[in-house]
């Protein structure tokens, strides 16, 4: 627990406090799902503490530690900078808090996007961030129940919801979230 209690302390200072509501309720629906589905709960919970870390960053300081750190940035991420806030979160996990585990750095990296063949610590985050008890749209009940009974589902779900959403916006959609639908589409074939 002592990273933990780290990480919370760090967030309590970097992040909004509406933002950090949203990230205890993140690592709520996490650490359940990874029980219902045999994932590690504590890597859960850490991977739900540190998906938002860079949330409340401006959009040139989360371009520039892409970049500082090899990170291809391409048009998909300069239209919609707010989106390497994955990407950097995963960095803050690695370089404050020594984070080495992959599954838990990718899952703080693409819980924004998705992206093909994700671990079910990815789709747990993934589908966490979008199910969590402060969010309030249309169809987030049934989604939260599909949640539990088929995470594969569920993570479908909340692709099609995210590019109905910004097609909606007419901005760029990630290609990773494209890719994340798609894959999981041929899976069931």
């Amino acid at each position: 627990m002592l990273i933990e209690d780290d990480i919370k302390k760090y967030l309590e200072k970097c992040l909004k406090p509406s933002r950090y509501v949203h990230t205890l309720g993140v690592v709520d629906v996490a650490e359940k799902l990874a029980i219902q589905y045999n994932v590690d709960a504590k890597k859960a919970r850490i991977a739900a503490l540190l998906h938002d870390a860079a949330k409340n960053m401006n959009n040139d300081e989360l371009i520039r530690i892409s970049k500082e750190n090899n990170h291809e940035i391409d048009e998909d991420y300069y239209s919609s900078p707010q989106l390497l806030h994955g990407v950097v979160g995963a960095y803050i996990a690695k370089n404050t808090f020594c984070i080495e585990d992959s599954d838990i750095l990718n899952a703080i990296t693409y819980h924004t996007t998705g992206r093909a063949n994700m671990c079910l610590l990815e789709k747990i985050i993934y589908v966490a961030d979008y199910i969590e008890p402060s969010r309030n749209f249309q169809g987030v009940e049934s989604l939260r129940e599909l949640a539990y009974k088929n995470l594969d589902e569920a993570v479908i779900e909340c692709c099609e919801n995210t590019i109905k959403y910004i097609l909606s916006k007419k901005l760029l959609l990630h290609k990773n979230t494209i890719e994340a639908r798609n894959y999981l589409l041929i899976q069931k074939q």
